[in-house]
């Protein structure tokens, strides 16, 4: 007990040192639990909505909420294919170190035209790049509208599939369930009917959080 009491009136004595030589000791971080990286298109990257009304912000506001330390970088673009966010993804790799990279890209490839096993290619790619170096990965499906035809909407939608598949990766069915097939969707969608608009962002994000939390453990 002596020495207890001469230790604190030692650490005492060297805080009053301190404070008087004009000297705040920092506050201690709780170190962060690692970080989510979103590589995605303007579905992710709040095409046409308010400043922070987009899935991903509420993404982090949530993980912000359940006391999580998690760091969130958006990484998407608007009008990015899966050929361009396997171009950029090397970099973002090496920058941020993620622990989870979600990947929401393909569907500006479908829109465009462009071939299904190249995007396929692209997403396999991607997924075993991010794996490769201890990345966990979440895929998120998306679907052809319907005027594209059944044949060519269930082969997009098998190239989801195919890819989480081969890689185990996590897979969300379909992002935007419960919007593009919400008995009046066109509620949830902008003027130009591609884009969801700001109500249907918490949709997206409980689409999402679910096998998020699962990479999250």
């Amino acid at each position: 007990m002596p020495d207890l009491l001469i230790q604190r009136r030692h650490f005492s004595a060297c805080a009053l040192t301190l404070a008087a030589s004009g000297f705040v000791p920092l506050p201690t971080l709780a170190s962060s639990a690692g970080t989510i990286l979103v590589l995605g298109d303007s579905i992710s990257a709040e095409y046409g909505l308010p400043r922070g009304a987009g899935w991903v912000t509420l993404m982090e506001q949530r993980l912000t909420k359940t006391a999580s330390t998690w760091a969130v970088v958006n990484a998407s673009i608007s009008g990015d294919t899966s050929a361009g966010g396997r171009s950029r993804l090397p970099p973002l790799l090496a920058q941020h170190q993620p622990k989870v990279l979600i990947i929401e890209l393909g569907a500006n490839d479908a829109l465009r035209g462009l071939s299904m096993n190249a995007t396929q290619d692209n997403l396999l790619a991607m997924t075993r790049m991010a794996q490769a170096q201890g990345t966990k990965v979440l895929l998120l499906g998306m679907q052809m509208p319907p005027n594209y035809g059944p044949v060519l909407m269930k082969a997009f939608e098998q190239v989801f599939v195919n890819v989480a598949r081969q890689t185990k990766a996590l897979r969300v069915p379909f992002l935007l369930k419960g919007i593009a097939d919400a008995p009046e969707p066109f509620a949830l969608f902008q003027d130009d009917r591609i884009h969801p608009n700001a109500k249907a962002q918490p949709i997206m994000l409980d689409n999402v959080w679910p096998e998020l939390k699962k990479l999250l453990k």
